[in-house]
């Protein structure tokens, strides 16, 4: 973990919630917690060079784009947990594959183009087939609590300061807002935006030069998007292990049907829970909603999710933590590379139009 200042970690705060959709970002951060602009872009390459700020970019929402996700569950031969590992990070739509102490003990997210369930469900039996896998279960999201992944680094100073904005938090509500069809420019735009920016005092330069347009321009269309749910905003992305919140735990929870509603809309109001969906269940597999915490140990997320269970009276339930980190990437749209994995592996996407 790398040692940080005071400063540092505000920024790290900040930046979380948003690198506002203007044409000189970190100048205004910087106003907010007492830096000047050139300070900040330091401090800014500092903490990517150090692996603690993985990225800053545009945050999308998938499904918003065409896209279907799901988390899934993965039981690997006994031994055989990294080979199973390594094959299903070759999938590009692969984004995020954790080791968690668990029967089913790799969690993979997997997207891929399109709404047909039968085609993601392709690229399972594809995916089952060569890595090995005893057993595979879907886990799409049937109902989003929530999702506002923010790590305080300052421990609650910067709430104080009037710096804390909660998180920002996206639900169903965004998700289900009518949308127009996409259009070229649109896939041109995202194609631009989903990249990591460059360190320097006007980052959305580039991008504009790039499309071939303004900044303010380019900050409208943002601005709609964000409107009808497709982006969520341009954030820091934080590498939370680097940041030393090692304790990534996921609290599963067996609720009873006529109180999932009440105790999902609880934890998404919960601070400490940075996600909240409601999942399938299998005859294997008995919770349905999942919450995510990250802390700095262990303990920490043991007694948290303790006393959840006392308030809500929901005494069934486990908590996974991660123990080795096999692939966390940004999901790239538009790219063609799921395309060309499909072809590869002989799915005919056509057949699900």
């Amino acid at each position: 973990m790398a040692e940080l200042d005071e400063k540092s970690k505000l920024l790290l705060n900040v930046m979380q919630d948003e690198v506002p959709l203007i044409d000189r970002p970190y100048k205004a951060l910087g106003e907010k917690i007492g830096c000047s602009e050139d300070e900040i872009v330091d401090r800014v390459r500092m903490l990517k060079e150090q692996s603690v700020l993985r990225q800053v970019s545009t945050i999308f929402d998938t499904r918003s784009l065409g896209y279907q996700s799901s988390l899934v569950a993965c039981k690997a031969p006994e031994g055989q947990a990294d080979a199973v590992a390594e094959v299903l990070n070759q999938h590009p739509g692969v984004s995020h594959n954790y080791a968690r102490k668990h029967d089913f003990g790799l969690w993979f997210t997997i997207a891929v183009p399109g709404e047909n369930l039968e085609r993601l469900q392709a690229h399972m039996d594809v995916l089952q087939r060569l890595s090995g896998a005893q057993s595979v279960r879907l886990m799409p999201t049937l109902r989003l609590f929530k999702i506002g992944m923010k790590l305080d680094m300052t421990g609650g100073a910067a709430k104080k300061m009037g710096l804390d904005e909660e998180g920002p938090m996206y639900s169903d509500k965004q998700r289900d807002l009518e949308k127009p069809a996409l259009t070229e420019k649109d896939i041109r735009y995202i194609l631009a935006l989903q990249e990591d920016m460059e360190v320097r005092p006007d980052p959305y330069a580039p991008i504009a030069a790039e499309l071939g347009t303004t900044t303010e321009e380019m900050f409208d269309w943002c601005r709609n998007f964000i409107k009808v749910g497709r982006m969520r905003r341009v954030a820091g992305i934080m590498n939370h292990r680097h940041a030393g919140f090692r304790a990534n735990g996921m609290g599963v929870w067996n609720v009873p049907k006529d109180r999932i509603e009440e105790i999902g809309m609880f934890f998404g109001q919960q601070g400490p829970i940075t996600h909240c969906y409601l999942r399938p269940q299998y005859p294997d597999w008995r919770f349905n909603i999942f919450t995510m915490v990250h802390s700095q140990k262990v303990a920490s997320s043991d007694e948290y999710l303790k006393s959840l269970s006392t308030q809500t009276g929901i005494t069934d339930y486990e908590v996974l933590y991660s123990y080795k980190e096999y692939k966390k990437i940004r999901l790239l749209y538009f790219t063609g590379e799921i395309e060309a994995w499909e072809k590869q592996n002989g799915i005919e996407a056509s057949r699900y139009q």
